[in-house]
């Protein structure tokens, strides 16, 4: 993998940049949609390729080795031919949904052992075979198995769940080494740093892990609750220590705002469920702010749920019907939404990257931000 960093904004820290791998080159500032379970929930591939044109979607490691497990992916050649994807895709290491599943699993050196949500079968996730896992899932970026820290986190709790974040991480590293890809293209390893809402903690981790020398660097344990102005300034704190020549991947985040926030401060690669779940509740957003479609004042609004160019639905659906739709819980409608807030989501971070390489970005930040705290 290699990473090309065209230019950095004078106002602020946003970069543009290149990562280069083998399904394909990915543009940053870039967003994932995220693919839990194979699939862009609501999305056709088709659709997904056509409409919303994402460079890098993401997988989910604990869903896929629930279902359809391992086995099936290798029968399939990998996540990419089993799903009919071509372009890049990321894999977390399960350590997310490992900490949402505090009431079922017990986290020691070794690993976290689990139940699962599905079955309550109970399973055990290692940095060992978290890496092997990966591998058979066949992702072009693999992530380090970590544990993300809840918010409030005791500060001593945080300083212990780093340290073994960072012997787990070494143990990542070395079965990385050891285990070859299995379909012919590159696998690359992304280390996570941690350390909760704590500046210092998150310093020593951000060191340890830029003295690791891996090809790109995540942020995670942020976005769980914590004020925005925590994970910015956590964010920042980050980006001061890590090494300017790399990727930055913020893990679970966030709003519009978040990530034009964050891009301000240095972050290149995003994810977050939110533009998918909230469509699926009738929230779009746009550049003019947060429409809730189910609400009565659309009821016979007949002018295009936004009249920019962000996706095919913009134009070709009403206000009004968009809100028939989900009155009467027809899948459409979501399906629209959805189309919609990824395509915004793709459209901003693009924009963002045009106002960066133009050298004008921190002006178009601050007047996005404006608008998009709107409610429409």
């Amino acid at each position: 993998m290699q990473f090309i960093l065209e230019t950095t904004d004078p106002q602020s820290q946003a970069r543009a940049g290149k990562l280069i791998t083998d399904h394909g080159t990915i543009q940053t500032p870039i967003f994932m949609p995220v693919g839990t379970a194979a699939t862009v929930k609501g999305v056709h591939q088709k659709e997904l390729r056509e409409v919303v044109n994402p460079d890098i979607i993401l997988g989910n490691t604990y869903h896929l080795y629930l279902r359809p497990g391992t086995s099936i992916l290798e029968q399939a050649g990998g996540l990419h031919k089993f799903m009919n994807w071509d372009r890049p895709i990321l894999t977390d290491s399960g350590g997310y949904q490992v900490y949402s599943l505090s009431a079922n699993r017990k986290i020691k050196e070794e690993g976290v052992k689990f139940k699962s949500h599905i079955d309550g079968s109970y399973h055990v996730f290692t940095p060992e075979n978290a890496i092997s896992i990966q591998r058979k899932i066949g992702a072009d970026i693999i992530m380090a198995f970590d544990e993300c820290t809840p918010y409030p986190c005791d500060y001593d709790y945080a300083k212990t769940s780093m340290h073994r974040t960072h012997r787990w991480l070494k143990r990542c590293i070395e079965q990385d080494q050891k285990e070859a890809p299995l379909y012919g293209y590159e696998q690359t390893l992304f280390p996570i740093v941690q350390g909760s809402v704590y500046k210092d903690l998150r310093e020593q981790s951000a060191q340890f892990i830029a003295e690791q020398n891996a090809p790109a660097n995540a942020i995670g344990g942020l976005s769980v609750g914590e004020p925005a102005a925590e994970m910015y300034g956590m964010t920042e704190v980050v980006c001061n220590v890590l090494p300017k020549d790399k990727p930055r991947y913020l893990m679970g985040v966030g709003t519009p705002i978040n990530l034009l926030e964050n891009i301000a401060l240095g972050v290149d690669m995003f994810d977050c469920v939110l533009p998918t779940r909230n469509a699926r509740n009738g929230m779009l957003f746009t550049a003019e702010g947060i429409i809730n479609i189910k609400n009565k004042k659309w009821e016979n609004d007949f002018s295009p749920i936004d009249p920019a160019d962000y996706c095919f639905a913009d134009t070709d659906y009403s206000k009004a019907y968009v809100r028939h739709l989900f009155t009467v819980n027809e899948m459409l409608g979501k399906q629209i939404c959805t189309l919609h807030n990824l395509s915004f989501y793709l459209w901003l971070v693009r924009e963002a990257r045009k106002h960066i390489l133009a050298g004008d970005f921190t002006t178009w930040k601050n007047k996005m931000v404006h608008q998009l705290n709107t409610r429409l």
